[in-house]
């Protein structure tokens, strides 16, 4: 019986830390299902569909990867995809507090269903989305946290931002 991962998150941006765990976790599984959570408490800068590619793009050299899109329960998810494994990613402390209380509110809604926690590399205990965000809306560059591709579309993004806000002259 081959081992089906699940490693959920909304991957807006997708970071290096991201990666670090997806090719990691893609050792430790049979298959690893990268699936993006459609959250309508957040207000994504991609859409799902950019997302999706911005993941498949970077993860191209992974032959048993699968990118996905969900919305619900992850624990749901999981049992439709046949997945008996939940991974995830740990950096602080504050991390690890709010993955082990949703681990067990996990298991009591699908016993079947293990969490397993990665620790992330030193070099990406700092890093995520909402960090690579605020770097690049004040002009920073962020191209040592995201892969290349990324970067583009993050700049992108902020460039059109800041052109739109620009007050026009008067005439």
């Amino acid at each position: 019986m081959s081992t089906i991962a699940i490693y959920p998150g909304s991957f807006d941006p997708i970071t290096l830390g991201h990666l670090d765990l997806i090719e990691r976790g893609s050792k430790l599984f049979d298959r690893l299902i990268v699936a993006v959570l459609l959250n309508p408490k957040k207000n994504p800068m991609f859409a799902v569909e950019q997302r999706i590619e911005q993941i498949r793009q970077s993860t191209k050299h992974l032959n048993n990867l699968e990118v996905d899109t969900f919305n619900g329960l992850t624990v749901n998810y999981a049992k439709m995809r046949q997945a008996r494994i939940l991974l995830r990613g740990l950096r602080v402390l504050s991390d690890f507090e709010m993955e082990l209380q949703m681990a067990h509110i996990n298991k009591t809604l699908a016993w079947e269903i293990e969490t397993v926690f990665l620790a992330t590399s030193n070099e990406y205990s700092f890093l995520s989305s909402s960090v690579v965000k605020e770097i690049a809306k004040f002009g920073g560059s962020i191209n040592h946290l995201v892969p290349e591709h990324v970067a583009i579309d993050i700049y992108k993004c902020y460039a059109k931002t800041q052109i739109e806000s620009t007050p026009k002259p008067r005439e």
